[in-house]
């Protein structure tokens, strides 16, 4: 099996998956985030105490590329700061623009979430992979009052 068969595999994985998949009654903050070009809307509600996103989960409707990377992302950050996943979120956007290329990097840092890493050859699909990062970058400069990342 090669590398993209495996990469496939862990996005259909995840977009199947109901792991993170759930309502987050006492949520600290909740965004939408919302494609209008293929239609991805989800709901991301994190849990933030002493700087620390204690849990994350999503609800929506979407592409596999869109359900799968929000899974991913809320199971990456789970027990994170806030400040580290600013970092993640820097790091899965400039992995999507081809800034950042270090395999060893996107896997320690990424793990599972650098199955996207080729999803900038189908352009028409990056906004289904971005879609949670960004909206949680959103969530997060609204709760820390700092910059949203390019």
């Amino acid at each position: 099996m090669d590398l993209r068969q495996i990469y496939s595999q862990i996005i259909m994985e995840n977009s199947r998956s109901n792991r993170h998949r759930y309502e987050m009654p006492d949520a600290t903050a909740t965004e939408r985030g919302y494609n209008p070009s293929c239609g991805d809307d989800i709901h991301l509600s994190i849990k933030i105490e002493d700087d620390v996103i204690t849990d994350a989960s999503f609800t929506g409707t979407g592409c596999a590329i869109s359900q799968a990377s929000t899974s991913l992302l809320c199971g990456l950050i789970k027990g994170k700061p806030v400040t580290e996943a600013k970092e993640l979120i820097k790091t899965f956007l400039g992995m999507i623009k081809g800034e950042i290329t270090d395999d060893s990097i996107l896997e320690e840092e990424l793990e599972d979430a650098v199955a996207f890493k080729n999803i900038s050859t189908m352009p028409q699909r990056v906004r289904c992979a971005v879609l949670a990062w960004r909206t949680l970058d959103l969530i997060i400069a609204k709760e820390t009052g700092t910059e949203m990342t390019e």
